[in-house]
């Protein structure tokens, strides 16, 4: 149809328009979409309108039924590629998305890895990090169109982004340093601030539990001091001895009020976008990260946007983004320029994966815990080859496994290399959403809609899905493991405990054994403690604590432990009055969800008392046994034994006379102190006797997975959403009392050092002229391969010979207020004098390293920035010379923006991390790419000659580039560009440039 004559219909305004075709250069003026329309244009040529239904059960919503597009190929779709498949249905025009792609994609496994399709997430998350320079291009965005005489207010995300403040939030006080170091926290405020934040609490003298003289806080728990820079965990603290709320540690209170003074710009900056942007949602401070809680809260499962309905997918900035998928939601993990470049409209290019199946066969047996089924199935994956593929679980199995287990499992694809782990929709999930508090009529319309459109998984469904290969894991094989008793490495089934310690006391002296002589092996040793008699032998339990720290924070291992205890106690069964029991959970949150199903009291009638919130006796922070005990075990020559949940032990680290140590889950370590010896064999024997001098074995009391599941959903889920609910809305005073413009453009203050609008607009033009062509550039590092994104732009702490260190101390402050890289992500002037600002980083140009280069003009040494400052007053163009892997490691979009601010305009390498290449296009620099078998040194480049790189107005991607050098060395190198797109946006002067002319 020819484009005068196209007609057009109204979209809803979360579509974010993609943009990859060969003709974007050629648009006419009015044909630019206007990305601030609340209502989108967009031509009704989508060849799959026919697909357009109403749902049956609610009239009033639309949505693309894709199952009925070629059916049979359909059903064979992996679930996770039926999310791909519709977004690219739903936003086909025929000229944008065309209907070819969304034929790759229908047939996926022929096209897998081998084809490029756009990808338009539903919505986007952004960490304060990544946010704050993708919110500041965005209010520099605004500002060039009101100079330029257009509406500011059309500038807005195309899509639904949630950014969330307390990514970045650090502990500066340890639990008893607070009441130490008396005001510190007020010194830090920079009289700079513009205006005053409310002062925070101040904290309370009294005791937290009033006439209780025994209530003891965090602080005299004799955990020792940890690090002063600690993530704080933001949730409800409970009175460990009196079950009463309590006010926050007064070290939380000081650190957040230090945090508050630090940030003050950066928050009402968030603020600010928070009420002039739509489509922005800032979760403030004193919430939490973006973690499994704060992930689920935002997500929305089904979107719906003016009436249509369609799957959520995200697009994320956090490392926890791929928790989602877990919950049926495509989350996808990228870096900050991708998510820019989505809430701008444009689309990410997107691999067909290849999709990995892993059918989930069989049941868990009785012992396991959620860690156990979590670190087995993550083991069984990190053997497979599964780098850059997608996995998707089905089976039987699948049923078995929690939410909370399947957010583990999909948050911990870096471990075994996948992109993400898809777990479909299913009535877990459902049942799940419920708890958590959506209501029951949107359940119902998100239902019908999940089924209309297949991305339902039935539980009597036959149908499974073509895979490119499947795996199976059958849970029968999954047994718990203790670790011990030397080493934490050393490994041991619980099955073969007892044999295995047998063993040990057999074996010479050594990483696991004691040779204990065969004649003594049996000894017992009779001792009197507290005027009751006890035998004591090899393998006896004095310490059995449950510490709540790394995986074994999971709700439901501790709530295993829980349930074991009352059932304990209700069958009669007491831990031995000798042996030194604690709990010391990581967080309130422990505490919290113990207390609300209702086992506290249970494990702390068996001697399992909360004394404190913090490392204990992992760092052996033991209180001293008994002294008849001591000397009974010393008499004996006993290997006695401790057991703990805690992530590591060494041989004699809590106590000399404690020669075996195990660490094993939270029930186990409760089911070894009922047993008070681990020579014992839990299946067998029995673990004592009840009231009626019957025998009382593990299997009678140990809780089934059913009844912590049930638990975990039907009360610690829904109490746990309702107060982070209510902590996000309403019981925030200092964000709610934080005062920020009401301006539609951000009224910059030129003072400020955090906040700062960036130069990328400053020579913006409506039309983009030609790129001009690379003549006589200078090298301005030489580097060698595999140079990290940290190497390229640091996140650390600022130096304080550093050029960011002297641009801040020309602006007053001190050291103790430089912050971190990080931090000052809004201002271009810290983050481009942070570029290459690594001491790690080896230049060949000066031979030894650190953030140093040649001038070569001066031929003096100076910093990189003080050296591309001085090439830009000569305009001199600058180029990177580079060998394998430029820009591996962690994505990070200054690691492209600070070298085109010091004026690079290519970067020449053997070869490219894909991320970070993707970002070099995105911002406007060059990646080019020498030929096969070629290099600096094997072309007997030096990086001291001056480079002159002809750009062609048709440049066409993989074209093959002239390079001629001031010594006359004439050498070819490969325009890097992966599709006509790239080359679009090249020509533009990155994607910032390219959307900001479409709002023109």
């Amino acid at each position: 149809m020819p484009r005068s004559r196209r007609r057009r219909w109204n979209w809803p305004s979360n579509r974010c328009p993609p943009v990859r075709h060969l003709d974007l250069m050629g648009w006419e003026e009015a044909e630019w979409p206007n990305l601030g329309d609340k209502k989108r244009m967009i031509s009704s040529g989508n060849p799959f309108e026919y697909l357009v239904e109403t749902l049956v059960c609610s009239p009033d919503k639309t949505f693309f039924n894709i199952s009925k597009l070629q059916g049979t190929e359909y059903d064979a779709l992996p679930y996770c590629i039926r999310v791909v498949l519709e977004t690219v249905v739903r936003n086909c025009d025929g000229v944008l998305v065309k209907e070819d792609d969304a034929m790759k994609v229908l047939k996926w496994n022929t096209n897998c890895e081998c084809q490029e399709i756009p990808f338009l997430p539903a919505r986007v998350v952004l960490q304060d990090f990544t946010g704050i320079p993708a919110m500041v291009d965005f209010a520099a965005m605004r500002d060039v169109m009101k100079k330029l005489d257009r509406d500011p207010k059309l500038v807005n995300p195309a899509c639904p982004t949630d950014l969330i403040v307390d990514h970045s939030l650090q502990l500066d006080f340890t639990k008893c340093s607070a009441a130490q170091t008396g005001s510190t926290a007020s010194s830090i405020d920079s009289p700079r601030q513009s205006s005053k934040l409310p002062p925070a609490k101040p904290a309370s003298t009294k005791s937290h539990c009033r006439g209780q003289s025994s209530c003891k806080g965090a602080c005299d728990s004799g955990s020792t001091s940890q690090s002063s820079r600690e993530q704080i965990e933001n949730t409800p603290m409970l009175c460990p001895f009196h079950l009463q709320p309590i006010p926050e540690p007064e070290a939380a209170l000081k650190s957040l009020e230090l945090e508050f003074n630090r940030n003050k710009e950066r928050l009402q900056f968030f603020k600010w976008c928070s009420k002039a942007f739509k489509n922005v949602t800032v979760i403030p401070p004193e919430t939490g990260t973006v973690h499994q809680v704060n992930l689920e809260y935002l997500s929305r499962l089904v979107m719906e946007k003016e009436g249509y309905l369609y799957p959520d997918s995200v697009l994320g900035t956090d490392s926890h983004t791929t928790m989602v998928n877990g919950l049926g939601i495509l989350g996808l993990g990228f870096g900050g320029i991708e998510s820019e470049a989505a809430m701008l409209g444009i689309p990410i290019s997107l691999n067909l994966p290849e999709v990995v199946g892993c059918e989930v066969t069989g049941s868990v047996s009785q012992l396991s815990t959620s860690i156990d089924v979590v670190l087995s199935i993550t083991k069984h994956l990190r053997q497979a080859d599964l780098s850059g593929r997608f996995v998707e679980f089905f089976g039987e199995g699948v049923s078995q496994l929690s939410v909370v287990d399947r957010t583990t499992i999909a948050n911990m694809c870096p471990e075994y290399g996948a992109t993400v782990a898809f777990f479909p929709v299913d009535q877990v999930t459902l049942s799940h959403l419920k708890q958590t508090g959506v209501d029951e009529q949107r359940l119902r319309v998100f239902e019908a809609y999940m089924k209309a459109v297949k991305l339902l998984k039935e539980e009597n469904s036959t149908t499974i899905p073509r895979y490119s290969k499947v795996l199976e894991i059958n849970l029968n094989t999954i047994v718990p493991y203790v670790s011990g008793p030397k080493r934490p490495q050393d490994r041991v089934s619980v099955t073969d405990m007892k044999k295995d310690f047998e063993t040990c006391l057999n074996e010479k002296v050594g990483s696991r054994g004691f040779h204990i002589p065969a004649e003594r092996q049996k000894l017992e040793v009779s001792v009197t403690y507290k005027s009751s008699e006890y035998m004591l032998s090899h393998g006896s339990v004095l310490i059995a604590a449950v510490i709540s720290c790394t995986n074994n924070c999971n709700p439901s291992v501790m709530l295993t432990a829980g349930l074991l205890a009352k059932k304990a106690v209700e069958a009669g069964l007491k831990v031995k009055p000798y042996i030194r029991t604690s709990l010391s959970p990581g967080s309130g949150t422990v505490t919290h969800y113990l207390t609300a199903s209702g086992v506290l009291p249970f494990l702390n009638q068996l001697g399992f008392d909360i004394f404190g919130y913090g490392c204990s006796r992992c760092v052996s922070n033991t209180n001293p046994l008994p002294e008849e005990i001591v000397t009974a075990i010393k008499e004996g020559d006993l290997v006695a034994c401790g057991v703990f949940s805690g992530n590591k032990h060494f041989e004699g680290s809590r106590c000399s006379c404690v020669r075996a140590n195990y660490l094993a889950s939270p029930p186990l370590v409760v089911a070894y102190a009922l047993a008070g010896t681990v020579n014992i064999d839990l299946q067998t024997d029995a673990l004592g006797f009840n009231s009626r001098g019957e025998k009382v074995f593990l299997r009678d009391i140990w809780p089934t997975r059913e009844e912590v599941l049930q638990v975990e959903e039907n009360l610690i889920i829904p109490s746990m959403f309702k107060e982070l609910k209510i902590k996000i809305e309403k019981q925030n005073t200092r964000w709610n009392l934080l005062d920020s413009p009401e301006s539609t453009l951000f009224p910059w203050d030129l003072r400020s050092t955090y906040i700062r609008s960036p130069p990328f607009f400053s020579r913006l033009d409506k039309v983009p002229a030609p790129p001009p062509a690379i003549e006589r550039a200078h090298v301005l590092l030489y580097l060698g391969d595999s140079v990290t994104t940290d190497h390229i732009s640091p996140a650390g702490s600022i130096s304080r010979t550093s050029p960011a260190a002297k641009y801040l101390i020309q602006r007053n402050l001190a050291p103790r207020e430089f912050n971190s890289y990080g931090a000052r992500r809004g201002n271009d002037a810290v983050m481009t004098r942070g570029t290459f600002a690594n001491m790690k980083l080896f230049n060949k140009l000066v031979g030894k390293p650190g953030p140093k280069t040649i001038h070569f003009p001066s031929g003096k040494m100076m910093d990189v920035f003080e050296a591309a400052e001085l090439y830009q007053k000569c305009d001199f163009p600058l180029i990177i010379l580079a060998g394998k892997k430029y820009g591996s490691g962690n994505s990070r979009d200054w690691a492209a923006k600070g070298p085109f601010l010091l004026g690079v305009r290519a970067v020449i390498a053997e070869s490219y991390e894909k991320i970070h290449k993707d970002h070099l296009v995105g911002i406007g620099i060059a990646p080019l790419q020498f030929l096969p078998g070629e290099n600096a040194e094997s072309l007997s480049l030096s990086g001291k000659e001056q480079y002159s790189i002809s750009i062609p107005d048709k440049l066409v991607p993989g074209e093959s580039l002239e390079v001629k050098t001031s010594t006359g060395k004439v050498f070819h190198v490969t325009a890097a560009f992966n599709n006509e797109a790239e080359v679009t946006f090249y020509k533009h002067g990155g994607i910032l440039s390219y959307v900001a002319r479409k709002y023109l």
